[in-house]
């Protein structure tokens, strides 16, 4: 285990509850890191850190995870400097020399390039996002890497599926796992499994130096935001339903929907023979509630994860 995580599990005033909360954040990881195939023997995953909670809270379990996972791979946690004003360029260096993990710090001023494109006004987000990305990519086959890891959690996920949903016209999510377009870097989000809420917690208690997300000026996208708060109030008021969102993304039934590229209506004839079968009149499946379990239960579970970790 990592030095950070080996003080704070010897720290008395991290409670039984927080170790709960690290056991079933690592275990939720290691889950969806087999399920997709995410990290294998003699991978170079490099983690990008942002110095947000997420990209914080991913490079900690990542490494807690590896002290005793059966297979062997390197981490390089890589930050991107992009010159934003008021950017500290010191707290990521200084973070990752006293955790010990090797580092890549990458300096390049794209907040400039951004500033002069774009209009007062406007969001600066898809083009900042796009040079980004470029460089994320340039560096991982600069230090070798085989995998870029980044921070994106459950919730990102279920809010991209609806903004595609409400405003492109697509049932679309973030995949864990994807090919770049060239072919040459695998992305993985090992957090895929994992709410913001819990990751928020696990952060607060681990007491990150956190940076800042704003320092650009631009602010979140408000159609996102909109999402953001819609999903939260159903969590509010109807338990369970984010869990099942989720889980509806791991259970998609072609044959129920409307798209020819995915399933082929014009040839469905008599005798045809369909997976789940004529449900055309039945009333919608709901799951009882005796099948909804509850967190607290589940991160009680003694049990290995799924990436062959002891817990």
């Amino acid at each position: 285990m990592d030095a950070q995580l080996a003080r704070n599990d010897a720290d008395p005033e991290f409670s039984n509850t927080f170790l709960r909360l690290k056991k079933y954040l690592e275990r939720q990881v290691g889950r969806a890191i087999a399920d997709f195939n995410m990290i294998e023997d003699g991978d170079v995953v490099m983690v990008c850190c942002s110095g947000g909670k997420d990209s914080y809270s991913l490079l900690s379990i990542l490494l807690a995870l590896r002290e005793r996972a059966p297979i062997d791979f390197r981490i390089v946690a890589m930050n991107l400097d992009q010159k934003q004003p008021g950017f500290p360029d010191h707290v990521l260096p200084a973070y990752f020399e006293k955790l010990g993990v090797e580092y890549r710090i990458v300096t390049e001023d794209t907040y400039s390039i951004v500033k002069s494109k774009i209009p007062e006004g406007k969001t600066t987000c898809s083009l900042c996002s796009r040079l980004r990305r470029g460089i994320i990519y340039r560096v991982a086959r600069e230090i070798g890497a085989t995998k870029i890891a980044l921070g994106h959690h459950r919730d990102d996920m279920l809010e991209t599926l609806f903004l595609n949903m409400f405003f492109g016209g697509r049932i679309k999510s973030m995949p864990p796992k994807l090919v770049s377009d060239d072919g040459k870097n695998v992305v993985i989000r090992p957090l895929a499994y994992c709410s913001e809420n819990d990751v928020e917690r696990f952060a607060r208690a681990m007491a990150y130096p956190i940076i800042p997300c704003n320092l650009c000026g631009s602010q979140e996208n408000a159609q996102r935001k909109h999402i953001k708060a819609m999903l939260r109030e159903w969590e509010q008021q109807y338990p369970g339903r984010i869990d099942s969102l989720a889980t509806s993304l791991q259970n998609v039934v072609p044959s129920h929907m409307q798209d020819n590229a995915l399933f082929d209506f014009k040839g469905l004839h008599r005798g045809t023979q369909v997976a789940e079968g004529d449900i055309a009149f039945d009333a919608p499946e709901t799951p009882p509630a005796s099948r909804i379990v509850p967190i607290a239960s589940v991160m009680q579970d003694p049990e290995r994860d799924s990436f062959g970790c002891a817990q």
